[in-house]
């Protein structure tokens, strides 16, 4: 569950061990955009630094998974992890911009991100790809980490790539998207739970 903010701190630490992966992470929502990542997938790795940086957020994270079978479940993994790491740095959401979006270029790729912080967990996908991995991070794994994600984050997440040929400058403009989303989705913007229902 949420905590409840007693303070204007907003970081989390999550650890998760299970038999296939070994994973912690620390958070702040309102870093500066350091990162220090290694996921054991370099690629991936590349995505989440870029994330992290696009979002302004402060991000540590060290995961050690069963890379030899393949990167599913360290993906998926991180996925898990950093959505509840979100969730308890947003604390009781008091003042939250709640919404985002964020239309993002990359040379001939196109990629668009509208998000909600509400709650509701639902994640809506479109994208293809020619290539079946970057360097060991499958292209499969994209739309599986972000449904991940917007389930242990409570979060309803649109993803969708709108241009592009390219499968590195698809991937890099969905994430960044992400990122610019999210930057304006927790940004404090009053002092009101944002909801006509007053609790989200």
């Amino acid at each position: 569950m949420p905590r409840e903010t007693t303070d204007t701190s907003r970081t989390a630490a999550v650890r998760r061990e299970t038999s296939e992966t070994t994973i912690t992470l620390e958070l702040n929502l309102d870093g500066s955009g350091t990162h220090a990542v290694d996921s054991g997938v370099e690629f991936f790795d590349h995505m989440l630094a870029n994330f992290t940086k696009h979002a302004g957020f402060d991000l540590k994270l060290e995961c050690r998974g069963d890379t030899g079978v393949d990167d599913h479940h360290s993906v998926e993994d991180v996925a898990i992890v950093l959505g509840k790491a979100i969730l308890e740095a947003l604390g009781d959401r008091k003042g939250l911009q709640r919404y985002g979006w964020a239309i993002i270029p990359m040379d001939e790729a196109l990629a668009r991100c509208a998000l909600d912080l509400g709650g509701r967990s639902y994640c809506v996908f479109r994208g293809e790809f020619s290539r079946p991995d970057i360097n060991g991070f499958s292209t499969e794994m994209i739309e599986h980490f972000f449904t991940s994600l917007s389930r242990s984050m409570q979060a309803n997440i649109h993803l969708a790539i709108l241009e592009g040929g390219n499968t590195h400058h698809k991937v890099e403009a969905l994430f960044k998207a992400f990122a610019y989303a999210m930057k304006q989705a927790v940004s404090i913007t009053g002092t009101a739970i944002p909801s006509t229902k007053g609790v989200l």
